[in-house]
């Protein structure tokens, strides 16, 4: 075989398989869950994001539709967000703090307060940060975790009704 045909057939072939078995391995550990929504968000990858939810999920939101039931009303969502992000030229980056794991052989509960920080795509200027509370459900499903409820908010100010989005 020449070097060609090994760049231009063979090597791409190696790749798109390495990358379907890294879609079916699934997610083993409640953290690889958490990792997929930090890279998905940043990489502003709706499937990557998606691929960690159960296709039956709900989600209640602090933003925009407050509550979503099911893959494709939670994918029309993700879509606007991202698609935002981009035309902004925005790069969120996620963190999780405060991070609490309840899991046994089948089921999982998490709570933590997520940052999102978002920075300038050109320049990396950061621009702004809030920080929002989560409460995720999670179940296995054929030996992968995936989201099965969500939950998100912020504290709401006594005196003005609205959100508190700097307490950290």
């Amino acid at each position: 075989m020449n070097i060609e045909f090994i760049y231009s057939n063979i090597l791409p072939f190696l790749k798109l398989v390495k990358g379907m078995h890294e879609m079916t391995k699934g997610f083993l550990k409640v953290q690889d869950v958490l990792e997929n929504y930090r890279t998905a968000i940043y990489e502003k990858d709706v499937e990557k994001f998606l691929s960690m939810y159960a296709p039956n999920v709900h989600i209640y939101d602090c933003w925009g539709n407050w509550e979503s039931k099911g893959i494709s009303s939670w994918k029309e969502n993700v879509v606007d967000w991202f698609n935002g992000l981009s035309e902004d030229g925005i790069l969120l980056n996620v963190e999780f703090n405060d991070l609490v794991v309840e899991e046994d052989s089948d089921l999982a509960f998490v709570h933590c307060a997520v940052t999102f920080a978002a920075y300038q795509e050109d320049s990396g200027e950061k621009l702004r940060q809030i920080t929002n509370r989560f409460t995720y459900g999670l179940k296995k499903v054929n030996g992968s975790w995936v989201i099965a409820h969500e939950h998100s908010s912020l504290p709401i100010s006594i005196e003005t009704g609205k959100g508190i989005f700097n307490l950290r």
